[in-house]
């Protein structure tokens, strides 16, 4: 039977995978609930809406995206509470990052109301999915990828808007060893490492894999000019903890703006912790590392929350952190505080929750 909201419509699938799910032991991205959001840009305008069984799609072999990589995407969650209330945080910077995102790849802008009607109309469908408990979440897939098929070297006219879900835990829960970049690059100047796109994912793992063949899961980015600025860590905005002082990169056009990040930011205020957005070289690092007052460095992120790193090396010196066991970091402590405003748990001092009703 199909149903529609204003705007959607709706045709629900006939049985639900969910009983085949052990919610106790998944492996982050690889179960999907039993619904998707789907919407297809032709003539100049995006179409109608539909929420639709997850199922695999048809593609002809000369689709724009995979010839030239049009493809950006979001990363998001939902919870639910221990009423069974669900919420989403800070969903209308994950709105405005993708059309932002779809605009530096000459994609057009996804509609609003369409966003939000669709989102919020699958998570109702989907509810059973998303289970209540602090690290539990259903992560979020939006994404956009250019299906018209022509090969020749131009922006597409034809797209399809989808969103995907898929159940979470906490994720990434060990600290991480990261080598500290200096041949590759994330992103340059005038470049696309500001916008969620596809490929910028596909050329970091190169460089990760040989990170992890020296025993390192994962990369901290440098500036691709003279690598003496630090940037991101892997997939993650990274912050560093010099004694009792927080200090992250500002964004630019080679840096994401995170909503991780910025919600770090705001906490440290909130918290009364000095924080520090400017530039972090190479040498400020190993040099506090070297005298002590290198406390902790942690990456931010939707997927993982904070990830902390417990070592580091560059041009062959190694560096442990002695803070990742510390009770009292910086990192238990934003996590702790994010965790508990987005399950529904503290006070929402600045308005990130946004209910599902």
């Amino acid at each position: 039977m199909g149903t529609h909201t204003e705007r959607v419509s709706i045709e629900k699938s006939k049985t639900s995978k969910i009983e085949t799910v052990d919610f106790s032991n998944l492996d982050f991205g690889r179960v999907f609930t039993d619904h998707m959001f789907v919407c297809d840009y032709e003539d100049g305008k995006w179409q109608s809406p539909k929420i639709m069984p997850y199922q695999a799609m048809t593609f002809e072999p000369s689709a724009r995206v995979f010839h030239y990589g049009q493809a950006v995407f979001e990363g998001m969650k939902a919870y639910k509470d221990d009423d069974g209330k669900v919420f989403l945080f800070r969903p209308k910077q994950n709105f405005e990052r993708i059309n932002k995102s779809s605009g530096r790849l000459a994609m057009p802008a996804f509609p609003e109301n369409y966003f939000f009607e669709g989102l919020e109309a699958l998570l109702k469908l989907d509810s059973a999915w998303i289970k209540p408990g602090v690290g539990n979440s259903l992560y979020l897939r939006p994404f956009v990828i250019a299906t018209e098929p022509a090969i020749s070297a131009s922006p597409a006219n034809s797209y399809r808007f989808m969103i995907i879900c898929s159940p979470a835990k906490s994720y990434y829960n060990s600290a991480v060893r990261v080598l500290i970049a200096e041949e590759y690059s994330r992103s340059a100047d005038g470049g696309v490492g500001a916008a969620k796109a596809a490929g910028n994912y596909a050329a970091q793992f190169y460089p990760t894999s040989l990170a992890q063949q020296k025993g390192f899961q994962q990369v901290i980015w440098t500036d691709a000019n003279t690598h003496t600025f630090l940037e991101e860590a892997g997939t993650m905005n990274v912050f560093f903890r010099v004694n009792d002082t927080l200090i992250t990169a500002p964004v630019s056009d080679r840096i994401l703006d995170g909503v991780t990040r910025k919600s770090i930011v705001q906490l440290a205020e909130d918290l009364g912790i000095t924080c520090e957005v400017r530039r972090v070289t190479v040498e400020e690092i190993k040099q506090a590392a070297r005298n002590g007052s290198l406390k902790e460095i942690f990456g931010a992120g939707t997927a993982a929350v904070i990830s902390q790193i417990s070592a580091f090396e560059h041009q062959g010196e190694l560096f442990e952190i002695s803070g990742v066991d510390d009770p009292n970091s910086y990192a238990k402590l934003f996590k702790q505080t994010l965790l508990n405003i987005q399950h529904n748990l503290a006070d929402d001092n600045h308005g990130w929750r946004r209910e599902v009703k």
